[in-house]
């Protein structure tokens, strides 16, 4: 990784400088190699001077000028860098010389799909809880944002060396599993022309029909005066839940493991969560009810976590599952939620803390909501009325690759239109195809070089010959590839990976459209071919971390 080379000669030359009585050890670590935001302020830029100044009272630029006349000098002839400058405050900015950019080329190909890939998560243990939706209906697209989402997320953390562990929360109790018993119960006596009573706020939509006929089916009228929603609420639950690992299939998504919600009751983990939090002086009873007393805890107000009818709220079997979490051993816990539990995961993360577990193990990635668009004009969305359009649809519609794609075009906690007429453009304006297609393009190059006999590899390829303006800006990006990796899976944050494509689909479609790769200079061909074909690994190895394929041809 270039920046770590560059961070390795500031390291270098900073301890030079101890080393030379130019400056005392107090900033150590405290400094910073970045890239610049700004062309034309070198390739990367320490602020290692101004902070030794601050420390020490002194001149920024008197220490800049110090440290370039050590950055210049400390390598002598094997030095990285073209030229170093003082700029502004006391800024120091390095310029790379050419072969440093041109060496990232054969570093690609040595290590292929891996490159990028790294080693800051030292195999910790990673749980990356994300979808979890109830299974009372078919997943929606705010539920598929989630997934691909999760999803990503996990391939970043596995690429950047965790031990990853993907897991649905499987959410099997309470309320909303008897209101779906309850709806199904009233559509198969309805369709047995039986007197029926539809409960209210129950769901409505046509899968339910669909069950209670599958029901019919198989049980015939056998039910029809079964007071117990059990054997209705078990059918759907075996029918939607099928649904949702189909979806999720199409998705290209896997889980590790499932963590059952009722499993919570059966083992009495959520009694032992109450027990241990009224322990702690942390519960009461008012009006019938049990509440958490999360104002000891900094919170704003208490929070009720079993009913006055004895039912327990979404927040306490929470808390025991994140307790069971602890339990097993995860150093690190991301959840991946919808922007409907920004209210209990302050309550969720308070019971974490009262329990005696380290809630900073635990970052919840909220996501915020998905717009349908078409023709400019938004698509209706009601899961309970199930007039929504599900993921299943939109995968009919546009495909995965689209699908994954898009998703992943917005930072999660931003809200995501999805443009359906934009989705279904089979052209350069649809980014997926866009960047799809450079891959294509890379492929078909090789393909037609192989044609004529100029094959990349040929001796060795003198890559001092890419000097094009066009030519260094694609070797620097893909030499940011590492780095990007590592602070996007950090962050959490899979978006910048698609950005990353989309910027370097571009940067190769305009050196392209400029430049020949194969021409009559052979020499010249042999280098870009080398370069076409490290950038065709670097597409391909960085849409998989977001799951999209990549295409030969198009």
């Amino acid at each position: 990784m270039i920046k770590a080379q560059v961070r390795a000669k500031v390291d270098q030359c900073f301890a030079l400088g101890v080393e030379r009585g130019l400056w005392g050890d107090a900033a150590a670590g405290s400094y910073a190699v970045e890239e610049p935001k700004r062309a034309g302020q070198g390739d990367f830029a320490t602020n290692l001077a101004m902070v030794v100044a601050g420390r020490e009272k002194r001149n920024p630029r008197e220490i800049a000028a110090a440290l370039v006349e050590l950055l210049t000098d400390a390598a002598g002839g094997d030095s990285l860098f073209a030229k170093v400058e003082v700029a502004g405050p006391g800024f120091v900015n390095c310029f790379l010389k050419p072969q440093v950019w041109q060496a990232v080329i054969p570093e690609i190909k040595r290590l292929g799909a891996g490159f990028g890939r790294g080693t800051c998560g030292r195999g910790r243990k990673v749980l990356v809880e994300f979808v979890s939706a109830n299974p009372t209906g078919p997943l929606s697209v705010g539920h598929g944002r989630q997934a691909v989402l999760g999803d990503a997320i996990a391939r970043l953390l596995e690429a950047t060396g965790y031990a990853v562990t993907r897991e649905y929360y499987y959410n099997d109790a309470g309320r909303q599993m008897r209101v779906l018993g309850e709806s199904t119960r009233a559509r198969y006596l309805e369709l047995l022309g039986l007197p029926f009573t539809f409960p209210e706020d129950g769901y409505q939509g046509e899968y339910i029909r669909e069950i209670a006929r599958a029901l019919i089916e198989e049980r015939g009228d056998s039910l029809k005066d079964e007071s117990d929603t059990a054997p209705f609420t078990k059918k759907a639950e075996e029918v939607i839940f099928a649904d949702i690992n189909n979806t999720l299939a199409r998705l290209g998504i896997r889980f590790d493991s499932y963590y059952n919600e009722h499993s919570l009751y059966e083992n009495g983990l959520v009694d032992d969560v109450v027990a241990s939090l009224r322990e702690k002086g942390l519960v009461y009873e008012q009006e019938g009810a049990v509440w958490f007393k999360t104002t000891d805890l900094g919170l704003e107000q208490d929070r009720v976590i079993i009913k006055s009818t004895g039912e327990p709220t979404y927040r306490l079997p929470d808390i025991a599952y994140h307790r069971e979490k602890f339990r097993r051993g995860f150093d690190w816990m991301v959840n991946v939620f919808g922007s409907d539990h920004i209210a209990t995961v302050p309550d969720v993360l308070a019971g974490v803390r009262a329990l005696g577990y380290d809630e900073g193990k635990v970052t919840p990635v909220i996501h915020q909501f998905v717009t349908l668009m078409r023709d400019g004009q938004q698509v209706k969305m009601s899961t309970r009325k199930a007039n929504f359009v599900t993921v299943e649809e939109l995968l009919d519609e546009v495909g995965p690759d689209v699908t994954r794609f898009f998703f992943l075009m917005r930072k999660a906690d931003s809200q995501l239109e999805f443009d359906l007429d934009l989705a279904t453009k089979q052209s350069q304006e649809n980014p997926v195809y866009y960047v799809q297609y450079a891959h294509a393009r890379l492929c078909s190059i090789a393909r037609q070089a192989a044609e004529k006999g100029v094959v990349a590899g040929d001796g060795a390829p003198d890559f001092s010959l890419l000097i094009e303006e066009e030519e260094m800006a694609l070797l620097q990006a893909m030499a940011g590839l590492p780095s990007l990796l590592e602070n996007a899976a950090l962050a959490l944050e899979p978006h910048r990976i698609v950005f990353y494509l989309q910027d370097l689909a571009a940067k190769f479609h305009g050196y392209y459209n400029r430049h020949r790769i194969v021409g009559d200079d052979p020499a010249l061909s042999r280098a870009r071919l080398a370069l076409a074909d490290a950038l065709r690994q670097v597409l391909a190895s960085s849409l998989v971390l977001i799951g999209v394929g990549a295409p030969e041809s198009m």
